[in-house]
Order: C-alpha cells, then sequence, then structure tokens
C-alpha cells in the first residue's frame, strides 16, 4: 500500500455507520472512524490523513499525525515491554511495536529510544527498529570543523550526549564541553569540531569562533539566552543563587566579573541581562 506511513490526502468515496471510506490509489479503500469526522463532509471531499493499521492488523486512517512518519527517525517513549518487544508511544491510538529482534538494548518502560519507522515485509505493518546504526553512515569528507548541522540528541552516555546529524550520521557532544540544558529527544543546531577516523563526528554547541568560558559563566549565558534576565546580583543572599545556579555566591562573583569583563551582560539594581552588543 502506498499510503502505509505518510500523509495523504484522500477523497471520500461512501459513509457507513463506522465512518467514511476513503479511495487508495489502489484503487481500494481505507476506514476513517466516525471519531475523526466532523459530520459536514460529504462524497468527494478530500480528507488529510495518516494511514497504519490498528491492533487487528487492518488498514485505518486516521487524522492524527505521528511524532515520525516511515523512513524517519525518532525519540519515542518505551510504555510497555513484553517478551517479543516494546510498545512505544508515538502519539496515535495504537503504540507502535519495536519487536524484540530489532532491539539494540534490553529497554525499559519510561525510557526513550531512538527508533526508525519502517515496514516490516512479512506482516505488512509498521515497526519501530532501534538498531539504528543498520541506517547510519560514515560522516562524508567534506563534512568540516564549524560546519552547523541539525541533531537530534537522543542518548546519554558517561562521555557526553549522542546525536543523530542530518538523521544520517552518529555525533557525540562531549559532556565536560555543554554548559546548558539539554533533552533527550530534543532536536537542535548544533557544529562540527572534528570528523574522526571511524567516520562519527565530535560536536559542540557554541559557534566556532565564540569565546568558550568557565562552565558556571556558560550556565549563565544559557539561562540569559533563554530567559533574557536573571534576577540575581551581589546583593543576592547565598540561598537564592545556589537554588537558581547551583553555585556558591564566590562562584557566581566570579562568573559575573568575567563575564562583565568580556562585556557579555549588564548589571542591573535587580538582576542581569544580556547586553545588547554582545
Amino acid at each position: 500500500m502506498k499510503e502505509l506511513g505518510i500523509i495523504s490526502t484522500l477523497p471520500i468515496n461512501r459513509f457507513t455507520d463506522f465512518g467514511a471510506y476513503l479511495a487508495l490509489s489502489s484503487g481500494e479503500e481505507v476506514l476513517l472512524p466516525k471519531g475523526y469526522l466532523t459530520g459536514e463532509e460529504k462524497e468527494g471531499d478530500l480528507k488529510e490523513v495518516f494511514v497504519y493499521t490498528d491492533s487487528e492488523d487492518r488498514p485505518v486512517a486516521v487524522t492524527q499525525m505521528p511524532l515520525a512518519f516511515l523512513d524517519e527517525f525518532a525519540v519515542l517513549e518505551a510504555k510497555e515491554v513484553t517478551d517479543f518487544g516494546a510498545f512505544m508511544d508515538w502519539g496515535l491510538p495504537k503504540d507502535l511495536l519495536v519487536p524484540k529482534a530489532e532491539m539494540g538494548k534490553n529497554m525499559i518502560p519510561g525510557e526513550k529510544y531512538l527508533v526508525k519507522i519502517c515496514v516490516d515485509h512479512r506482516t505488512n505493518r509498521l515497526i519501530g527498529v532501534n538498531k539504528y546504526r543498520d541506517f547510519i553512515f560514515d560522516a562524508p569528507i567534506e563534512f568540516s570543523e564549524g560546519m552547523e548541522v541539525t541533531g537530534l540528541i537522543f542518548e546519554e552516555t558517561d562521555l557526553g550526549y549522542k546525536v543523530l546529524v542530518e538523521n544520517e550520521f552518529e555525533g557525540l557532544l562531549f559532556k565536560n564541553e555543554v554548559f546548558q540544558p539539554i533533552q533527550i529527544g530534543e532536536k537542535r543546531s548544533v557544529f562540527i569540531k572534528k570528523r574522526r577516523d571511524d567516520g562519527k563526528l565530535d560536536l559542540q554547541l557554541l559557534a566556532p569562533g565564540r569565546e568558550k568560558y568557565d562552565e558556571g559563566s556558560e550556565k549563565i549565558l544559557a539561562i540569559l539566552e533563554e530567559k533574557g534576565f536573571l534576577p540575581l546580583h551581589d546583593k543576592s543572599s547565598p540561598d537564592e543563587i545556589q537554588s537558581m545556579l547551583g553555585m556558591s555566591k564566590k562562584h557566581f562573583k566570579q562568573c559575573i566579573g568575567q563575564l562583565y569583563r568580556a562585556r557579555k551582560i549588564q548589571l542591573l539594581p535587580d538582576g542581569i541581562s544580556l547586553n545588547a552588543a554582545s
């Protein structure tokens, strides 16, 4: 079925008590259940839908959209793990199954994993594949230092954070070089630090040429870039500073001094903000 796993715009062929049957390109029909209809549709109207298989492996159309489509990667949470596989939350009424044979590691309910949406050609249903390295390539030689790329943060390790780069390559953000909060499943721009001999990429969050500051200073900068203002100053209590930044007042004052001398921040009576010229 050409429409399986993708967004399709399909015409309504006919109505039944259960919903509307939409015409597929093959000449067959797929049911759009009644709950996805407004009641104002007519035969011939076009509906934008996602087609997958229900709990009985029958094709069904829904107007909800999943977190990823066929041949795409996503970071999904495991809801239930059984002897034959893990059921992942991908935003639809029926969870996505990652069969046991397609797990890269034993999955744990509540944890998030990188999954690629594929078709199981034996059953003609959509499944998830966690053995992502089957789909990863060596980064091309043209990937040079300083190049900006799109990354999907998908796993935390002792060294740092694994990143899927441009949906095809694997990279790593080293933990001792990350000075701002990042989340598993987050997509963001990252910069290439080095292409390794094994075809993987060392990455960094900061654009090349930006001065690297003390870890505490980087943390303050990251908060200011996100929120624009931080209600802390040299009269703030040690408890306030510890609660907001997780650092001592002495360390806070050292960081503020470093950032102020670099003209990165403005000191205000009630807090600090980014310097507009930085």
